[in-house]
């Protein structure tokens, strides 16, 4: 088969990004393949164009409902009608309706690894001739990648249960601990592995020391006034996010929205489509935005706050530059927000007085316990209300602790909350090494890039002319160049409802 061609014929482009062509050799001669693509590499396709070449389903797992609905709607946009998303955006009836159809009509089908948990779903796909098993951002998998998934653990059995598919695991940002967990993880025995350069050579890196947090919103409005639009404001808080939005609005900034968890389903698609649309030009965001966000002209993306590692950093940079202009990562570092990494990384994770709390609970109701139902976790999450990531990573350990030694009851009480509290402890100390790693890269007097890319074991490849703080930068490469030429046929945004209804209009092609 000749993949040039198809390449044009099915998208228009005349030649592979760098690696895509050898991930899909080795996918359509039925290897499992782990992959590591730059953000912005072109992952998507890795699986978008084997699906044109293989004769049955392929099973994309994806860990975010806008992550999914966008990589939906792009195959769509594209005139790929035979395309459908399983995860609890659905209604009642449309599940209903999917469960009695022949999903093997469909050449793709994206689905939650929440999903993947419920016996209905899983039956049904045993009915699907599965081709090609995609686990998207495999990094999740990991306990040691900065965005752990409990549900992505499950992900190998699951595999199994599903006749065991040639399997594709794609992530951005990896060490080669994750890249051992994904391959562990994903039951994948021999897998061809495409590791390929992290760099963006087009994004230049500078990280800006600010005396207090006073001189550091003056200077986000400064930024935000000077440079190419569009962008992105990384936050690490959604009231800050709300914050600032507000006051960039209340010093003459058009064209911006915020986005964060706490937002309606709706409302994040709908901000999701208007940037991608230019009917926005810059987001002030938390990290629950950007992934898979396919935005070829975006021109800087700013850390208000400081991410707590560097597979974050790299991640949300990546969403600069990746139609290949010129592009710029900024960071504001201000002594008074010198803890809120530490902050953020010591709140992750249950607090072991309360984990201690519930499982004295559980004895005392129950006695002994050999699992934990759905319908239990639901009772004792609406009992006691905790984080939902809490909840959800006390009920794994839970489960975990219940394979290795069968019960909890009065006997084994201690030792679950010991070893619970281990893995806690094992898991922040982690992340604060990581954290530590991250800071002195920020303080660093010696070439970012450089830094960087020896931090996933990656060397530099040759000096760039715009390529960090440290090594010079000319600031005029990323100004306004419309700075001075005020725009005067500003276009208002469409409306929620014309927008929602071009979203979410769906072809029936059963």
């Amino acid at each position: 088969m000749n993949l040039d061609n198809l390449l044009e014929v099915k998208t228009g482009f005349s030649s592979f990004r760098p690696g895509q062509k050898e991930i899909i050799q080795d996918i359509l001669l039925k290897k499992d393949v782990i992959a590591l693509l730059p953000t912005g590499g072109g992952k998507s396709l890795c699986y978008q164009l084997p699906g044109y070449a293989l004769p049955g389903t392929v099973v994309i797992v994806s860990p975010l409902l806008s992550l999914m609905e966008d990589q939906v709607q792009q195959l769509r946009s594209s005139g790929e009608k035979s395309v459908v998303a399983l995860n609890s955006f659905l209604t009642f009836s449309e599940k209903e309706k999917l469960l009695s159809i022949d999903l093997n009509s469909y050449k793709y089908l994206f689905i939650s690894p929440e999903m993947l948990q419920v016996d209905k779903w899983i039956k049904k796909l045993q009915t699907v001739r599965i081709d090609l098993f995609v686990v998207d951002e495999a990094h999740c998998v990991s306990q040691w990648g900065h965005d752990f998934r409990t549900d992505y653990l499950k992900l190998g059995m699951v595999k199994k249960l599903l006749g065991e598919p040639p399997t594709l695991a794609l992530t951005a940002t990896a060490t080669k601990a994750v890249i051992q967990d994904i391959q562990t993880f994903l039951s994948m025995s021999n897998p061809a592995f495409h590791i390929n350069s992290l760099d963006r050579p087009n994004i230049a890196l500078k990280v800006e020391e600010v005396i207090n947090n006073q001189e550091k919103k003056e200077r986000l409005l400064e930024l935000v006034t000077s440079l190419q639009p569009p962008g992105i404001i990384y936050f690490s808080s959604r009231s800050k996010t709300e914050e600032l939005y507000a006051y960039l609005i209340e010093n003459g900034i058009k064209k911006i929205a915020y986005y964060h968890a706490g937002l309606t389903q709706e409302q994040r698609i709908l901000i999701q489509q208007q940037f991608l649309m230019d009917q926005i030009d810059i987001i002030c965001c938390t990290s629950a935005f950007g992934m898979g966000i396919n935005k070829s002209n975006v021109r800087y993306v700013l850390h208000y706050h400081q991410p707590t590692q560097m597979e974050s950093y790299v991640q949300e940079i990546g969403r600069a530059g990746r139609g290949g202009n010129q592009s710029i990562a900024l960071m504001l570092k201000s002594k008074e927000d010198a803890m809120l990494p530490e902050f953020i990384i010591s709140n992750e994770l249950p607090d072991p007085q309360w984990v201690a709390f519930i499982l004295h609970s559980l004895v005392k109701k129950y006695g002994e316990m050999e699992s934990l139902s759905k319908q239990q976790m639901k009772v004792w999450i609406e009992e006691y209300p905790e984080q939902e990531s809490h909840w959800r990573y006390l009920f794994f350990q839970l489960n975990e602790f219940f394979k290795r030694h069968g019960k909890l009851n009065v006997t084994t009480l201690e030792q679950c909350m010991d070893e619970i509290q281990s893995r806690i402890e094992k898991r922040t100390s982690m992340k604060r090494s990581k954290l530590e790693e991250f800071n002195k890269w920020t303080i660093t007097s010696v070439c970012r890039r450089k830094e960087l890319l020896l931090y996933f074991d990656e060397k530099m490849s040759k000096p760039m002319e715009q390529c960090c703080d440290n090594c010079g930068l000319n600031m005029d490469v990323y100004r306004n160049e419309l700075m001075s030429t005020p725009k005067n046929n500003f276009e208002e945004p469409a409306s929620w409802e014309k927008v929602l209804k071009k979203i979410f209009w769906q072809e029936d092609a059963n």
